[in-house]
């Protein structure tokens, strides 16, 4: 069982690997709890959103190279 009081590192985490895998209920539940308590954590997972946005709207190398010529 996961605890509910998470340290910035351990919430910071928790945001990485939610990009890579659906966190279980009990990491879910204590994450929001510390984004609700944490603006720092806040910010960085909205920062993370923003690079998963820009990421996803950059076409590539490939892409870009084939539209310019």
């Amino acid at each position: 069982m996961m605890k509910f009081r998470l340290k910035c590192r351990e919430a910071s985490r928790l945001l990485s690997q939610a990009e890579d895998r659906q966190l279980g209920l009990s990491e879910r539940l204590a994450l929001r709890l510390h984004l609700g308590l944490c603006d720092a954590c806040t910010q960085f997972s909205r920062q993370l959103g923003f690079l998963r946005r820009a990421l996803s709207a950059y076409p590539g190398p490939e892409k870009e190279k084939t539209d310019s010529t």
